[in-house]
């Protein structure tokens, strides 16, 4: 039997979703993503130079990125206290995000029931993750594929752009008619923006503008999903081992933000909280933080120490610990 936190109760305040709050996190999200949008296209047009527009996808990234946030609540259905007001904000911001409701409301709730599970990992979108032993029995092909994957090039500037933009405009054929049918709709409303674009601004005014803003936002949203689970010793257990609890204080970092970065990723860094319990909006992670002794026990994640994770590729199940191809090779011999 798994032994609950005894303070677990101390969670409860913070479950209660506040409607107020919420409409306030999307006007101040929302509204100045748009003005940007709208300024940089306008700028495109009246042929100012890129090099003065470019500057300005930071921050509408940033806030592209808070969006997602909006989004990802809305799917735990802890954005609103209503069911269906989740449900139509999550797939509004879905498709400003690029991204299905129900398909990612499905994936995303595996990763939370799998996250720290060896055993279920590659289940909801997960970073493909290989024990150095695992590692060290592949074939050379195989090898090869992980360390492009793993190279933070490949990972952080390619992925995204691909995984956003092309691999999740198509459905999986196992999704289920409710899910494909959510996708459809996102995909939809992206051909009539483009559309529309191309009868109005002009499409490749339309593409110059959120291109570059998407990629800047997934490389972004890739990094925190990374970070968030890829560190020195991030907790990792066999399935007849593992401790849903222990998986979310330990298996998932609370990275520390300054308070600009942490607006715009909208307390995501708090992530130990958020898989404690997902039902926790993110306009109440901070104060939940504050609130629980227990929850300021967690050893936090710098961005100084979080750029470690970089050079960590191999989960090693003795010293229970990420590590580096180099160090791999001192704990298992040649890999």
């Amino acid at each position: 039997m798994i032994n609950r936190p005894d303070w677990l109760h101390k969670l409860k305040p913070y479950l209660k979703s506040s409607t107020p709050r919420a409409i306030f996190q999307l006007l101040n999200t929302v509204v100045p993503y748009v003005g940007l949008m709208a300024l940089m296209v306008w700028m495109l047009n009246s042929d100012i130079s890129w090099w003065w527009i470019l500057p300005i996808c930071l921050p509408a990234a940033g806030l592209l990125v808070r969006i997602f946030i909006i989004f990802h609540d809305c799917t735990h259905n802890s954005f609103f206290s209503s069911k269906r007001a989740n449900e139509i904000v999550g797939h509004i911001t879905g498709t400003m995000v690029f991204t299905g409701f129900s398909d990612w409301q499905h994936t995303h709730a595996v990763h939370h029931k799998n996250v720290g599970d060896l055993d279920k990992r590659g289940t909801g979108g997960d970073i493909w993750t290989m024990t150095v032993t695992e590692y060290k029995a592949s074939s050379f092909l195989t090898k090869v594929w992980y360390r492009i994957y793993r190279n933070p090039l490949f990972l952080f500037l390619i992925v995204p752009s691909v995984l956003f933009l092309v691999i999740q405009r198509f459905p999986d054929t196992t999704m289920g008619t409710r899910k494909i049918g959510s996708l459809m709709l996102t995909n939809a409303v992206i051909a009539g923006v483009l559309i529309l674009s191309w009868f109005t601004i002009g499409l490749g005014t339309y593409l110059a503008v959120q291109v570059p803003v998407m990629a800047i936002a997934g490389t972004m949203g890739i990094w925190l999903f990374y970070v968030q689970h890829q560190y020195e010793n991030v907790y990792w257990s066999r399935s007849q081992g593992w401790n849903p609890f222990e998986a979310a204080l330990e298996g998932s970092s609370f990275y520390k933000l300054p308070a600009v970065l942490r607006w715009f990723t909208g307390n995501i860094g708090y992530h130990h909280i958020h898989h404690m319990n997902p039902a926790i909006p993110n306009y109440y992670l901070k104060k939940c933080y504050e609130s629980i002794d227990e929850l300021r026990k967690v050893e936090p994640l710098t961005i100084s120490r979080s750029l470690k994770s970089l050079f960590l590729h191999l989960y090693d199940e003795q010293s229970k610990r990420m590590v580096t191809f180099w160090q791999a090779r001192k704990l298992a011999g040649s890999v």
